[in-house]
């Protein structure tokens, strides 16, 4: 675990919040939890003892990446 902690903050992640994400990847907050849902979204990271949760940097980026490479392969075909 304490490896796993290590390497998430090596890769320069930072936990963002929802309204950060939205804005980053242009949906909704409802549209973000049914993806998570369907397991198509990052899930969130709690933070702290309460409700709070955030998403890491990284996971988002390579979402992001992803529905580029996806529309670049199909724009492709």
């Amino acid at each position: 675990m304490a490896q796993q902690v290590s390497e998430t903050f090596n890769r320069g992640n930072r936990i963002l919040r929802r309204r950060e994400v939205e804005h980053l990847v242009g949906l909704s907050r409802s549209a973000i939890y049914r993806r998570i849902a369907e397991g198509h979204f990052p899930p969130p990271v709690p933070i702290g003892e309460g409700k709070a949760v955030g998403w890491l940097s990284g996971e988002i980026e390579d979402f992001v990446r992803h529905c580029i490479a996806a529309r670049e392969q199909k724009a492709a075909q």
